[in-house]
């Protein structure tokens, strides 16, 4: 049996990246909802590639806009700001 300290220093490091996912997904719509009144979100895409990179989504009910950036939808009500 190998010693403990021989077997910590072989274990590679966790690479949590690798399951985060960097950029929004189409389906992600299915589940997202406006943070503020929990209405229905619109999408709006200015660029995307295999995922949408920059965007906005907006909320009727309440009249807020969330943009997309970098992938990434900052969803922090708007009196957090």
């Amino acid at each position: 049996m190998a010693h403990p300290s021989k077997a910590l220093a072989s274990a590679k490091p966790l690479n949590r990246a690798h399951r985060i996912p960097r950029t929004m997904k189409r389906d992600l719509m299915e589940i997202l909802c406006c943070p503020v009144c929990k209405g229905d979100l619109t999408l709006t895409v200015d660029a995307e590639k295999e995922e949408i990179l920059e965007g906005s989504l907006f909320c009727k009910a309440c009249n807020h806009r969330y943009v997309i950036r970098d992938g990434i939808p900052d969803l922090l009500p708007p009196d957090f700001k």
